[in-house]
């Protein structure tokens, strides 16, 4: 029986994937962008916004700090070509957590390059379960780390809406402080201790999307791997394999239905803040992020968005998914869902910037909840 769900649940997502993505290539001439500059018509090529920040979620509870948000064009007559964005924040939580970071999308004219890139530095009270999809309420540990992160995504055009891209990542785990005798000895989890790793790989991408902050038309399909090994300079040998995949669809007016589905795996010696991690504010929310861990991961979640008044909007989400240390184990026995609801507040019309304002309920082998005030959509 074990064997037989599993297999209906791969078939539904190959067969999910591979549709999409067929809709999406015979469809790439109803979601144009604009093919040709506007003649005189004159965009704004910068602006710039920074605000005290208060945000919320389950991981951090309250915490307070400082956000900017800059995007820009190269020409204010390229009509072609996103808006390119660079983000950051630090904040300092009432669990005495501290973050900062840097991340954006830079996109070259013409959109023949596209960079993305992710700065941060943590130093993060977390709480630690265990591995795999059985982690009782009871075995709640804590656990606190402190890790430097980068991450380089380098996408070229090759085609209309499809890029190549080469990725890096890099991070440095200062510290690890845990219950000696817990659960990171019994699980004897690689990378309780001090490491690095270093990996390169080679990503695959389409992306019809009209909006990089908060798309209402196209789609978006990325499939890439990254190997870590001693030969650049990673302490732990692994390969991580992701696969992406998001619709938007504009139902009526400027009602929005979007879709994702998400594949997160790992084959070799996977390190602790390098498995997958179920929950956070992105994904599966109402979950903590990291209340499942292991290697692999799939989740599919969707989200309702319709405008109010003035900037006001609201969304629905509902979500499902699963870990396993083996793919066999992405089924649906004990399968964790969530739903929730929100509110949005348009920071900058134009480029559709949102303030988002989600609650969430996450249920596995308990029912969680969490508020959650960020900057930008889920997905």
């Amino acid at each position: 029986m074990r064997s037989l769900l599993y297999k209906r649940l791969i078939l539904l997502l190959i067969s999910l994937l591979v549709s999409s993505f067929g809709t999406l290539l015979a469809q790439s001439d109803s979601v144009q962008l604009p093919q040709l500059p506007v003649p005189n018509q004159l965009l704004k090529t910068r602006n710039t916004l920074i605000l005290p920040l208060v945000a919320r979620s389950i991981e951090t509870d309250w915490s307070i700090g400082l956000a900017g948000s800059f995007t820009f064009r190269f020409n204010r007559h390229d009509t072609l070509t996103r808006t390119s964005n660079t983000q950051a924040l630090a904040l300092y939580s009432l669990r005495k957590q501290f973050i900062a970071a840097i991340n954006g999308t830079t996109y070259f004219p013409g959109e023949r390059i596209i960079l993305n890139y992710q700065l941060s530095y943590s130093n993060f009270p977390d709480k630690f379960w265990g591995l795999g999809k059985e982690a009782p309420d009871n075995h709640e540990e804590a656990y606190t780390f402190q890790q430097y992160y980068v991450y380089l995504h380098f996408q070229r055009k090759i085609r209309d809406r499809i890029f190549a891209g080469l990725i890096y990542e890099y991070q440095r785990l200062l510290a690890v402080d845990y219950q000696s005798g817990g659960l990171f000895d019994q699980f004897n989890v690689q990378g309780r201790y001090p490491y690095h790793i270093s990996g390169a790989g080679l990503s695959l991408t389409y992306d019809s999307r009209n909006n990089a902050f908060s798309p209402d038309r196209g789609g978006f399909l990325q499939v890439f791997f990254n190997h870590f090994s001693p030969a650049f300079g990673s302490n732990f040998r692994y390969t991580n394999y992701v696969i992406d995949f998001r619709r938007f669809i504009q139902i009526y007016r400027q009602q929005v239905l979007a879709i994702q589905a998400y594949g997160f795996f790992n084959s070799g010696n996977v390190p602790l803040r390098s498995l997958a991690s179920f929950g956070g504010s992105n994904s599966m929310r109402g979950f903590y992020d990291g209340r499942y861990r292991s290697k692999n991961q799939v989740v599919v979640q969707a989200e309702y968005r319709v405008p109010l008044f003035w900037r006001f909007g609201a969304v629905g989400f509902v979500g499902l998914g699963n870990v396993g240390s083996h793919v066999s184990d992405l089924n649906f026995q004990d399968i964790k869902y969530s739903y929730g609801g929100g509110l949005r507040l348009a920071l900058n019309r134009k480029e559709r910037l949102n303030l988002r304002v989600d609650y969430g309920w996450g249920f596995g082998q308990s029912v969680s909840n969490g508020l959650y005030f960020q900057l930008g959509e889920a997905f």
